[in-house]
């Protein structure tokens, strides 16, 4: 496991972000729960503040509750030497796509409880002002939900640029 005091990097931010999602959609943790800890992971400077944040979730899942996720792209062994909790997680060298999986279940519940927000205070305005509004939550869900569908539908295209970086010609052809 890295040293608490070492520096973390963004990589490994999003690793715990990805970890902490995984867990919001298996139900170990609450919308606002995720999002508390979403803020601290963004906001850590040590792997000592990222490793508080999942300190009391599991690091194996149950057997059979896992979905099989993508092949991994060949790259750099996965870690660093020792492995330990940082292994455990999948944070270095994590190759779940964006556009699948435990994320895009909690993309779309970001949207909806989104959706929810929007149209509820459009509702409430509605009302309270005898007559219709215009109907504004459209531009706040309806761009948002439909870059969402089409990375639900059309799946991982391409590379991103965690692979290109792992491709032995540095992402060159």
């Amino acid at each position: 496991m890295p040293e608490p005091h070492l520096r973390a990097a963004d990589a490994d931010r999003t690793a715990v972000a990805e970890v902490l999602g995984r867990h919001m959609s298996a139900g170990r943790l609450t919308v606002a729960e995720y999002d508390d800890r979403l803020a601290r992971a963004y906001a850590a400077r040590t792997y000592g503040e990222l490793a508080e944040l999942t300190t009391d979730l599991p690091t194996a899942e149950p057997a059979g509750s896992r979905v099989p996720e993508a092949p991994a792209v060949a790259g750099p062994p996965a870690g660093p030497a020792g492995g330990g909790p940082w292994a455990a997680h999948g944070w270095y060298g994590s190759s779940v796509p964006w556009a699948g999986g435990a994320s895009m279940r909690a993309a779309w519940a970001s949207w909806l409880s989104t959706a929810v927000i929007v149209v509820g205070i459009w509702l409430i305005t509605s009302l309270a002002s005898d007559g219709w509004l215009y109907p504004w939550p459209i531009w706040v869900i309806g761009p948002w939900g439909l870059v969402l569908l089409a990375q639900t539908v059309g799946g991982q295209r391409g590379t991103s640029c965690d692979d290109q970086r792992r491709l032995p010609h540095g992402g060159r052809g």
